[in-house]
């Protein structure tokens, strides 16, 4: 069993169920732009990518159109979309096992750093955290691996095997992959065990009450 003493969470899709606040969110965005396409297949295709990633991949948005989009969607998402979200069962139990069991837990999201700080104190998961990294309005320096990096640097965490990424997609696991440190796919959020296997992920589990037991044996 790993011992994992160091752990960094992905915010959607593992922390949290965000499929209905995106989707509207998104919705929004679209009508905004006289624009249609959504689809459930595209919002499984949305969650994971920064913002400006997902509107010029899967709209084929310009540079001006993307920006325009991402103002429009974080309109939405920043009055009502964010709290359109629920955590998944027994995520705050394990997130306050973990803190109290004397693990170091971080949250590092391609989500607009205040966003994400606003979820987490909306669900009390501040209480339980060490760091959150998230990305700048701008984009810039939103890849995970770049996330994760710049949050193993600011706390000062030594790259190992000890350190783990846990999330649902694989831009997930190709951060932790780019940083050398342990990764955990999970398959309850948006991914789904063949597109997470292709990048082999040191572990795969399908519950929180699985991520559970890896984290705390």
């Amino acid at each position: 069993m790993p011992q994992f003493t160091h752990i960094l969470f992905d915010l959607d899709g593992t922390l949290t169920n965000p499929r209905l606040g995106i989707g509207n969110s998104l919705k929004y965005a679209l009508r905004q732009m006289h624009m249609d396409g959504f689809s459930n297949e595209i919002l499984e295709k949305f969650v994971g990518p920064p913002l400006q990633d997902s509107f010029k991949n899967l709209f084929g948005m310009n540079e001006r159109n993307t920006a325009l989009a991402v103002e429009h969607f974080r309109t939405y998402f920043g009055e009502k979309g964010l709290y359109e979200n629920e955590p998944y069962d027994g995520i705050s139990d394990l997130l306050a096992e973990l803190h109290f069991s004397g693990k170091r837990v971080y949250v590092v999201t391609s989500k607009l750093e205040k966003y994400a700080q606003m979820i987490m104190r909306h669900f009390e998961f501040d209480r339980y955290l060490d760091d959150l990294q998230g990305a700048e309005a701008s984009g810039k320096h939103s890849g995970k691996g770049q996330l994760i990096e710049q949050l193993l640097e600011r706390n000062r965490i030594p790259v190992s095997d000890k350190v783990v990424m846990i999330g649902d997609t694989h831009f997930d696991l190709i951060g932790a992959r780019e940083n050398e440190i342990s990764s955990i796919a999970v398959t309850y959020g948006f991914g789904t065990v063949d597109t997470l296997s292709v990048h082999n992920p040191d572990y795969i589990v399908d519950s929180v009450d699985e991520l559970a037991e890896l984290l705390l044996g």
